[in-house]
């Protein structure tokens, strides 16, 4: 099976940083893209996206609203219960690879952006949002 997702859009807010409960960094934030034309021009898409260790510090240090970025992942639903009782799902790409794009950062890049995420590290449990 394939699963594979790519991107290239704008952060709709910073990248909000946290630790899980065994300590690892997980990061989050919404990836605006290009959607479909229609006739007022083109549709916004909004992706949730999840990145992990130190990706997710880089991200944090280097990415904020606005910032234009490409990432690779894959995508991931998972299910919650809301304070009605009500399930909930959300679909997110949990990326392993950033690109940061805007040209101002150039010269502050970091040498490895790329995370592999583990089977350990991406357990929907163990997400604290």
């Amino acid at each position: 099976m394939l699963n594979k997702f790519c991107a290239i859009g704008n952060l709709g807010q910073d990248v909000e940083l946290r630790s899980t409960s065994n300590g690892k960094k997980v990061g989050s934030f919404s990836l605006a893209v290009q959607g479909a034309k229609n006739d007022k021009g083109y549709a916004t898409e909004w992706i949730n996206c999840v990145v992990w260790e130190t990706l997710a510090e880089n991200c944090a240090k280097y990415l904020h609203k606005g910032s234009k970025c490409y990432l690779e992942g894959r995508l991931q639903t998972r299910s919650w219960d809301d304070k009605q009782g009500q399930k909930r799902y959300t679909t997110e790409c949990v990326a392993y690879d950033v690109k940061f794009l805007d040209p101002k950062l150039d010269a502050h890049k970091p040498e490895v952006q790329h995370n592999e995420p583990t089977q350990q590290t991406d357990q929907a449990a163990d997400i604290p949002f």
